[in-house]
């Protein structure tokens, strides 16, 4: 693994030092964005694929959803403080301590890949069993859990490889990769799945094994250009084996919260089906069907964030106080841009969105007020991710976790189930505004706090 050839020192300045602030946020988060539209639709082809082998399979994938999604919350959790602080220490020109970082970030992911492995190969039956699902769906589900979650080290080295690429603004190779692992993954699906090509049929087994060999195959790639195109940063087996507990410490500072943000979303997703069910079963497919539509908006968003923080944290780093507010503010314009592109099409085709998912007239009539209702909030959203994202590049993970968890846990959900209580479903939509709301004056203030105590006090 080493590139021990590479230069320490970086000869010239990075661009996300240089190049025009609106050109290099578009730039970077571009590839981001086209990659994370790419996994919207791969999530739907993969779940048309298995829904094809009937409605237990559909369903003992649903019911993976805790386990996969908290995996993925503390892989990319990682990530997002690796990416923090590495971009930052490189803007300092303190390249050791990049290395360190870049090292410890491979460390945590590997051990993290060991925990859920063990956990996914010996206790995935009881995910289910907890559940309350039956005995199909259980043997279903534990089949996929044990391939997904017990070879799970593709995912955790692809989330970390693919972090260290961004950290040096090399978001194009990290579009590469993800995109290399989806277009993989939706390919040997049919074949996997179904017995295609001398492929014998293995079912939900084989949706399970062409998810891991498309993570595999993209994390393969993205260390590929690590350690041949990533010059900034020196990775090597000695600094991983020897991990320093401060750096570790300072990538868990970001890491953790961002960790506990991306697991709030499942609780809030538990929470919003009970407070729905109890109305009918089609309140809740609203609910899902809202879910992967906005997906194609909200996907965009997080890819122009994951490019604004290496940017924020470089400058930040660097001390160029000008860069700084520059990449905030168009930060913010570029979320709050696509969330406004997201609301007239909601409000505009509610109807034919819902069709994608063949909406029966019943599911139309409730749904097309639940979308137009619900993205009254995107504005306000697109400020939100925004800014959850400034306040991660700064080192200031927990004012995100704050904000995420009164928006969904302490705003939504308490309201939703007062709204519910109208005996209209119709008015349980309303809680998503008025949780933006919330959300969207609490971002406000920690703003201006973070530009008071951070930015403000930085030499012109």
């Amino acid at each position: 693994m080493s590139n021990e050839s590479k230069s320490v020192a970086v000869p010239e300045e990075n661009k996300m030092g240089v190049m025009p602030v609106g050109r290099l946020l578009f730039s970077m988060s571009l590839p981001m964005m086209l990659s994370m539209l790419v996994q919207a639709l791969y999530n739907i082809v993969d779940s048309m694929f298995v829904a094809r082998l009937g409605e237990d399979a559909f369903t003992a994938l649903s019911l993976s959803f805790p386990l996969q999604s908290f995996m993925i919350a503390v892989g990319s959790g990682t990530g997002v403080g690796v990416n923090a602080l590495v971009s930052r220490y490189l803007g300092e020109r303190k390249f050791k301590e990049a290395n360190q970082g870049a090292n410890c970030g491979i460390f945590l992911a590997f051990c993290s890949a060991v925990v859920f492995s063990i956990f996914s190969l010996t206790c995935s039956k009881w995910v289910f069993i907890f559940q309350k699902a039956d005995s199909v769906i259980t043997q279903y589900g534990t089949e996929y859990m044990s391939i997904c979650g017990g070879f799970c080290f593709g995912i955790f080295a692809q989330f970390i490889f693919e972090r260290l690429l961004q950290c040096t603004g090399k978001t194009m190779y990290s579009m590469i990769t993800q995109l290399t692992g989806a277009i993989i993954n939706i390919i040997l699906d049919p074949i996997m799945i179904f017995g295609y090509f001398g492929c014998p049929a293995m079912g939900v087994r084989g949706a399970a094994l062409a998810t891991v060999i498309g993570q595999v195959c993209a994390a393969c790639l993205a260390l590929f250009f690590n350690l041949r195109v990533n010059r900034e940063l020196t990775l090597s087996f000695r600094g991983i084996l020897h991990p320093s507990g401060k750096i570790i410490g300072k990538i868990y500072s970001v890491g953790v919260p961002s960790i506990i943000m991306a697991s709030v979303g499942s609780v809030m997703n538990f929470g919003m089906n009970n407070i729905l069910m109890p109305f009918t079963s089609t309140a809740a497919a609203v609910f899902g069907a809202y879910f992967k539509i906005q997906s194609f908006v909200f996907m965009p968003v997080f890819g122009l964030n994951n490019g604004m923080i290496p940017i924020i944290s470089y400058n930040y780093g660097a001390k160029y106080k000008a860069r700084l507010k520059s990449s905030m503010r168009y930060g913010i314009i570029y979320a709050v841009g696509i969330m406004f592109v997201g609301l007239i099409i909601m409000q505009a085709i509610p109807g034919k969105l819902l069709q994608i998912f063949d909406a029966s007239e019943s599911m139309l009539q409730m749904g097309i007020p639940a979308l137009r209702i619900i993205s009254l909030s995107f504005l306000a959203a697109g400020f939100g991710i925004a800014g959850s994202s400034i306040f991660q590049a700064f080192g200031k993970g927990f004012l995100s976790m704050v904000v995420s968890i009164v928006r969904q846990l302490v705003v939504l959900l308490p309201v939703a189930y007062a709204l519910s209580k109208t005996g209209r479903v119709e008015m349980i939509w309303w809680a998503f505004p008025i949780a933006e709301v919330f959300a969207f004056i609490l971002t406000f203030i920690f703003l201006r706090k973070v530009n008071r105590e951070i930015v403000y006090p930085m030499p012109e």
